[in-house]
């Protein structure tokens, strides 16, 4: 809020570090605040999985949108008991992803979905920095990201360069997934 930054990109160095549901719970976690409606968006169009993990089973989605077979009212989801998020799935992968979410289809989505709701905060779920393009290619349409990690999962090397690609992207911080208990002295 202090930047007045409404779009974030959830990242991680690789796979199978809970991206995906770390960017679910933001989102729920923001839209549970009553000064925040917040749109989640798919944009893993590699390996798409928002909507089955919220109970959607979508007509269209995100990958429908970048190949100009939709238009945007026709892919928002409410999931039912969140009346402040709204979330735009993707169906299945799509290929040549990268080339589709930073082209010129792509920058419009975005333009149109920030002027269309200027308040919401915008989050989108990407695929791994480390594993395809996509990510860095789309980084430039959103204002900042949130980088998860997971314990015994992400290799130092890894985050390493990651953020090294990431250092023209403000960094709102990493989430730590995964972690053993430490044994702290309470219990």
């Amino acid at each position: 809020d202090e930047n007045g930054w409404r779009s974030v990109a959830v990242l991680s160095p690789g796979a199978h570090v809970g991206k995906t549901t770390t960017a679910i719970n933001l989102a729920v976690s923001l839209a549970n605040d009553r000064q925040h409606t917040v749109l989640l968006i798919d944009c893993d169009l590699r390996r798409p999985t928002i909507g089955a993990r919220l109970g959607i089973n979508p007509e269209f989605g995100m990958d429908d949108l970048l190949n100009g077979d939709a238009h945007v009212e026709q892919c928002l989801y409410h999931p039912e008991g969140y009346d402040r998020l709204v979330v735009l799935p993707a169906r299945a992968a799509l290929a040549n992803s990268s080339d589709a979410l930073a082209g010129p289809r792509g920058r419009r989505l975005v333009a149109e979905l920030r002027g269309r709701y200027p308040e919401r905060i915008i989050v989108f779920d990407l695929p791994p920095v480390l594993g395809t393009d996509d990510a860095l290619a789309f980084l430039p349409l959103v204002e900042c990201g949130l980088v998860v990690i997971a314990e015994r999962a992400t290799r130092r090397d890894n985050l390493l360069r990651c953020m090294e690609l990431l250092r023209k992207t403000p960094i709102l911080g990493t989430v730590l997934n995964k972690a053993t208990d430490a044994n702290s002295g309470y219990g």
